[in-house]
């Protein structure tokens, strides 16, 4: 017996209340953007600035440890992962130590580093501290500045290439779909507070490589489809092509989900902010390909082709289940 998520044929009107979906979609848009503007980010240190500290001991690192050690001293967001290298000898165990900045100091204090170090020592007592490398706010401000660089270069991108590939009215609905998805991904962590560093960023990048394809999916079936149904108005195009490629969404995005939360559940701290940002990432990129993209280009219209011939093939396996 196969799995559908969804049936195999189906004739769902997904534009009976397109302004409703398109005003709770803008609603939730300034609430992310309030909430963005009020409260802020939870950056982390990446964004604030820290200290690293390079660690060596003859036994192994032990990651919990160090990370139950340091959380005693609340110093705030502090990172620790272990440094592999086929150089290093038996028991030559490294570390890595990233501390964040204390509010209205460029570095961890010298004090700071001693009392880290003390409290490191209950976990392994020879520990030493070979190197410590401190990145005052400045510089983490040009990171914050190049991040929301990267971000809008992605979406123009993306603008271009829709551009190219269909028409205005396609790259316009869907750099809505990549923005209204980035905005609620930034608001959720500002509403949350959750921690916000460069590996959000990587997040965000994927989030709009996903929404993109989930996007261009459904266009280039509603491109097809434009040229074989001269008879029928936008509406009904649009209608007909979501339908023809619902299963293949829900499957791609259940799928995916799937691995996700199993990341989430058992991948441990250190990428929980990113696999968080992922799963609400599918689920929005998901809503928007169908209910911000395509009402988007309901709302622009398109330019029909006449002078095409009406193309009865690319579609005969429309409504085979993914």
């Amino acid at each position: 017996m196969r799995l559908k998520l969804v049936p195999a044929q189906t004739n769902w009107d997904f534009f009976s209340r397109s302004r409703l979906w398109l005003g709770i979609s803008a609603l939730l848009m300034v609430v992310a953007f309030a909430s963005f503007m009020i409260q802020g980010l939870n950056y982390g240190i990446d964004f604030r600035g820290g200290t690293t500290i390079r660690t060596e001991s003859a036994q192994p690192v032990d990651v919990a440890g160090y990370r139950d050690a340091l959380a005693a001293l609340d110093l705030g967001d502090t990172t620790i992962s272990e440094v592999f290298d086929p150089t290093f000898r038996d028991d030559q165990n490294v570390a890595m130590i990233r501390i964040q900045a204390q509010d209205g100091q460029e570095s961890v204090t010298s004090d700071v580093l001693e009392a880290a170090q003390g409290a490191l020592k209950t976990v392994a007592p020879d520990i030493k501290f070979v190197s410590v490398e401190s990145v005052g706010p400045k510089v983490s401000g040009e990171l914050v500045k190049t991040a929301a660089i990267a971000v809008a270069l992605a979406i123009g991108a993306v603008l271009f290439y829709i551009w190219l590939r269909f028409e205005w009215q396609f790259a316009l609905g869907a750099v809505a779909a990549l923005v209204h998805d980035v905005v609620l991904t930034i608001g959720v962590f500002s509403e949350l507070q959750i921690k916000f560093d460069l590996a959000i960023i990587a997040a965000l990048l994927t989030i709009v490589g996903y929404s993109l394809n989930d996007t261009v999916v459904v266009f280039d079936r509603v491109r097809e489809n434009l040229i074989r149904y001269k008879s029928k108005d936008l509406k009904e195009v649009l209608n007909l092509s979501i339908n023809e490629t619902l299963s293949r969404t829900f499957m791609t995005s259940a799928t995916t989900l799937l691995a996700l939360i199993a990341l989430f559940v058992l991948g441990g701290d250190v990428i929980r902010g990113f696999v968080f940002a992922m799963i609400w990432g599918v689920i929005v990129g998901t809503y928007s390909s169908i209910f911000v993209a395509s009402a988007m280009l309901l709302r622009l219209g398109v330019k029909r082709d006449w002078s095409k011939p009406t193309d009865t093939t690319g579609n005969q396996f429309g409504n085979i289940d993914a």
